[in-house]
């Protein structure tokens, strides 16, 4: 049978063959020359169906070129779809990763259905509530953790209770020497504990009432007005290659206008950098200035960081990396993809990235961190290297075709 390939974005749904196949050959192009490491392959599950009728999520495998067996997620974001003759139309998205070298154009892998049981990967990819500690949310990859703070957190403390009340929108960040999941076990461990780096990682960050590494809100022109701790939740993915979820945050007022905001995170394994893509809802204006920012004094107490700020147009970019004393560096970073010239801004505590939002209109942007105590990114020069990388991998994504063979 003569292959017949389809192409589209490696998000996108491809469009159909008539003949089902029994293997599916995927190649992936790359046009960049840097390294991609842990690139994120994404197949429409309507193809896969289409090219290997009555695939399972739990019966198929994936193999690169040379035959290795890869990781694989199939996961559904869309809205609950049933699948009463069980043949997996009801799947949304296939994922699998490839680490790309310097000046790699192409890669190869293949998926067949099996009739034998896939037995699950290791998660890398992970998000959840966390009602061991009133209502905090987390989420962490196999490079680092974040987490942020919902309502109950920031209700009043009954006299006498001891409770903790923190009233903030901004993103915490914990920082890892370890590639497995460490967020069950560190809310385990007790409050106390994890601002001690007992051999995975520390929380050493400071959000208080900044944005932390990448929490928003909106710009008049003068002022910064920011929303207070989310409201809802909800997990729409956690898988070995991906995790995906949304924190929605209640209406507040930026200068007379009444705001509310929906963030949906993509965290990938492999990466330092998250996908978050902010849907704001306003009436009135046709647009609003929205800000993505980071804490300018955000390290430990004692430490008496040497804090340095660079602005990376050319980038898209803004990194921020901290020398600490006695707790290593780290670096954050935020890159708004934008059509013309990056906006920058400041307030008392945060450094600020604009850009021009309509109502009910996401705005994609990438937030970043990464800690020297991980023996991967040391120094200052190191961060402003994978930032620019990572902001070349945003401006030329890979592009991936299907072939359907017997």
């Amino acid at each position: 049978m003569k292959l017949r390939p389809i192409l589209f974005a490696a998000a996108a749904s491809a469009c159909c063959l008539a003949n089902a196949a029994g293997k599916l050959t995927v190649a992936v192009s790359n046009t960049g020359e840097l390294a991609r490491p842990a690139e994120t392959i994404v197949i429409a599950w309507s193809s896969v169906n289409l090219h290997l009728p009555g695939a399972l999520l739990q019966q198929i495998v994936v193999k690169d070129a040379a035959g290795h067996v890869l990781p694989y997620q199939v996961t559904n974001v869309a809205p609950l779809v049933k699948d009463p003759r069980g043949e997996g139309v009801a799947y949304g998205e296939l994922f699998f990763q490839h680490d790309f070298a310097a000046g790699e154009k192409s890669a190869t892998f293949t998926i067949e259905k099996t009739t034998t049981v896939s037995p699950p990967f290791p998660i890398k990819a992970f998000a959840r509530y966390v009602p061991e500690r009133l209502d905090d949310f987390a989420w962490e990859n196999d490079k680092v953790a974040h987490r942020t703070y919902g309502s109950a957190l920031a209700a009043p403390a009954a006299p006498g209770s001891g409770k903790e009340v923190l009233v903030s929108s901004g993103v915490d960040i914990w920082f890892k020497r370890v590639p497995y999941p460490i967020v069950d076990r560190w809310y385990n461990k007790g409050h106390d504990h994890y601002h001690h780096d007992e051999g995975e990682g520390i929380d050493m960050y400071n959000v208080s009432g900044s944005r932390g590494n990448g929490g928003t809100g909106v710009w008049d022109g003068a002022a910064l007005h920011v929303g207070v701790n989310y409201r809802t939740w909800k997990v729409l993915a956690n898988g070995p290659v991906r995790a995906i979820f949304e924190l929605g945050y209640d209406s507040w007022d930026a200068a007379g206008v009444k705001v509310s905001e929906v963030k949906r995170y993509t965290v990938d394994a492999g990466h330092y950098f998250d996908q978050v893509e902010s849907t704001f809802s306003f009436t009135g204006p046709q647009q609003l200035t929205a800000a993505v920012g980071i804490n300018k004094t955000p390290s430990d107490k004692g430490q008496t960081p040497t804090i340095t700020v660079d602005q990376a147009a050319g980038d898209g970019a803004l990194i921020q990396w901290v020398e600490q004393r006695s707790k290593g560096a780290f670096g954050t970073a935020i890159i708004v993809p934008t059509a013309g010239q990056p906006a920058y801004a400041e307030d008392a505590r945060n450094a600020l990235m604009l850009a021009p939002v309509s109502a009910g209109q996401p705005l994609r942007y990438y937030v970043g961190a990464a800690w020297s105590g991980s023996n991967e990114i040391t120094s200052r020069q190191d961060w402003q290297r994978y930032v620019a990388q990572q902001s070349a991998r945003v401006r030329a994504p890979v592009s991936v075709s299907l072939s359907a063979t017997p």
